[in-house]
């Protein structure tokens, strides 16, 4: 018989090999699910003694079931889809993989911006139709050491993001309302307010975090204050981005293009999805990718591991590396 029992609430890799070369050792059983909705995983999962989560929506109800577990640990960065209050609550401890593709996600971040600055799908949609003219374009091209670059959102991976901008020349602007100018002029960017950003900037990059606050941030009222030759890129939280206000935006010429990675009805978390369900998939002048930005095999590789690394800490009565406290419990030890 096993001593531990760790369920896999959900998970689009090949095998879970690794998860079981790191776990099995300690005698745990690692069970793969694929609850991606994250209905009824209590049900499915109710002798877990560990959780790891990818997709699945973990909410208070479904930790509230959970009488064993000990430890729910994220694939990613992001909790935003697990109640880490009630997993404290209910004497769990959450983790996730904090310095997890901060180098993928800045480099497909900047791809994107750099794939419609320089007009490339127009051009290639251009010449695959017969056409061979430079003004093909999907609007006028811009130098780049002439354009202002904005970054909504200063974290770990938009620091990156600056550090390897600068180099081609961009005025690059950062609003991030919890980081201080100070700490903003050590890497060369200037801090600006939330307007001023949408004003200024050639290319808008969303870079924070998806919170309540941050809910349908670039909405349309977001979308006007910006040029009209402007493009949006988002490599965060789907829901950041109106994206039925960016498709009236698209669509109407208000901003010229845009570079989504993952769509407001986050596509990997729905059944039976089809584009039909977003009209933004019909435009050309907005490029999607299936939220992959995180994606190259080292990054997965050391995503699993990690996470397999810090419920086997846990379930050993050790501190795993990667906590990640509830709110309330942070903000008293950072007060």
């Amino acid at each position: 018989m096993p001593n531990y029992k760790v369920y896999v609430s959900d998970y689009d890799y090949s095998d879970l090999s690794i998860e079981k070369e790191v776990l099995e050792p300690i005698g745990a059983e690692v069970i793969g699910l694929q609850c991606k909705t994250g209905i009824n995983l209590a049900e499915m999962a109710k002798d877990a003694d560990a959780i790891i989560q990818q997709y699945a929506k973990i909410s208070r109800e479904t930790i509230e079931q959970l009488n064993k577990c000990k430890v729910i640990a994220r694939y990613g960065i992001g909790v935003d889809i697990l109640d880490v209050e009630a997993a404290y609550e209910n004497g769990m401890i959450v983790t996730n993989v904090s310095d997890y593709c901060i180098d993928e996600v800045a480099d497909h971040s900047i791809s994107m911006a750099f794939t419609l600055i320089r007009s490339i799908p127009a051009y290639n949609k251009a010449t695959h139709e017969g056409k061979w003219h430079w003004n093909d374009w999907n609007s006028p091209v811009h130098r780049m050491r002439e354009m202002s670059f904005g970054l909504i959102g200063f974290g770990r991976i938009a620091q990156n993001i600056a550090r390897k901008l600068l180099p081609f020349g961009f005025e690059i602007l950062v609003y991030d309302p919890y980081v201080s100018e100070s700490y903003m002029a050590t890497f060369g960017v200037q801090k600006v307010t939330l307007e001023e950003l949408l004003k200024r900037s050639h290319v808008v990059d969303v870079m924070c975090p998806y919170t309540p606050q941050t809910h349908h941030l670039i909405n349309e009222e977001a979308l006007e204050i910006m040029k009209n030759d402007a493009i949006l890129i988002n490599c965060a939280r789907g829901k950041v981005v109106d994206n039925k206000a960016l498709y009236k935006a698209l669509k109407e010429g208000k901003i010229a293009a845009a570079g989504l990675d993952d769509t407001e009805e986050e596509p990997a978390k729905v059944d039976g999805w089809s584009p039909e369900m977003n009209p933004l998939f019909k435009l050309e002048n907005c490029i999607i990718t299936p939220h992959s930005a995180y994606i190259s095999q080292s990054s997965l590789n050391e995503a699993r591991r990690t996470a397999a690394e810090n419920v086997k800490a846990v379930l050993l009565g050790q501190s795993p590396p990667n906590i990640v406290m509830p709110k309330k419990k942070a903000n008293l030890q950072n007060a």
